[in-house]
């Protein structure tokens, strides 16, 4: 697999730590207090379990990865990393006080199964914390196939255009409406206990020119309290584990 088609099937992985994971890992801490036994599933580099050792040290921080060298250079900030799939968790039911799965469901080869999963390995009062890209964001960041060729970065309004015509520019990822990511979870032994749509930390703008940047990202993020959270980049939804 190239470097390209990587990218395009997988994601990319958090590379750096700024302040949009800052404020994602605030909102985790929102529902959960990070101790006892924490499953990130599809950890990338570890950069989630390497901030929640900070915040508790005694908790146990494990990490599922389907990329060799990504779980390679994850061992570092975890207790254990995994090679495997989401769709089949190598752990017992009710093994995990918290699971995360950030920017990841869009990828698995079945979301369904990869719920499910989810739900099966969570104890019962535990948490299942869930960030995945919402619909109708304005912009496809995931890239696109052209005519057999893939090209990556931001393509605006791919995700406005009718399925078969999405699919067919975008096979490689999903996006979902706020109906279709919960009912990945439906018949399942959760319940809702949240779910928003979030904007981005657009630290890159705001590193290029904090005062237009910092003026965009509080506005935005003012519009997270408003109807115009539909166009958020990200859904964040949180369920419990019932039984």
């Amino acid at each position: 697999m190239t470097y390209s088609d990587k990218a395009a099937e997988r994601g990319e992985p958090g590379y750096v730590w700024r302040s949009g994971q800052d404020r994602r890992l605030a909102m985790i801490r929102q529902w959960s207090d990070l101790d006892g036994r924490i499953l990130d599933n599809g950890t990338g580099l570890g950069t989630y379990l390497e901030a929640c050792g900070r915040i508790k040290p005694d908790s146990l921080r494990i990490g599922l990865e389907i990329e060799h060298d990504r779980a390679v250079e994850a061992l570092s900030r975890a207790d254990g990393i995994v090679l495997g799939v989401g769709e089949g968790l190598p752990f017992a039911d009710d093994s995990f006080d918290l699971i995360l799965s950030n920017e990841v469901l869009e990828h698995v080869a079945d979301d369904r199964a990869c719920a499910a999963e989810m739900a099966r390995v969570t104890r019962p009062g535990g948490r299942i914390v869930i960030f995945a890209p919402n619909r109708w964001y304005p912009v496809e960041q995931h890239g696109i196939y052209w005519r057999g060729e893939y090209y990556f970065g931001n393509k605006p309004l791919v995700n406005y255009l009718p399925d078969p015509l999405r699919n067919r520019l975008a096979p490689h990822v999903r996006t979902y409406t706020a109906g279709s990511l919960r009912g990945l979870f439906t018949g399942l032994p959760v319940r809702m206990l949240h779910h928003g749509r979030i904007f981005g930390g657009y630290d890159n703008i705001v590193r290029r020119s904090p005062r237009l940047g910092g003026a965009i990202r509080r506005a935005l993020y003012a519009a997270e309290g408003t109807p115009l959270a539909v166009l958020g980049l990200s859904h964040f939804l949180v369920l419990e584990k019932v039984k």
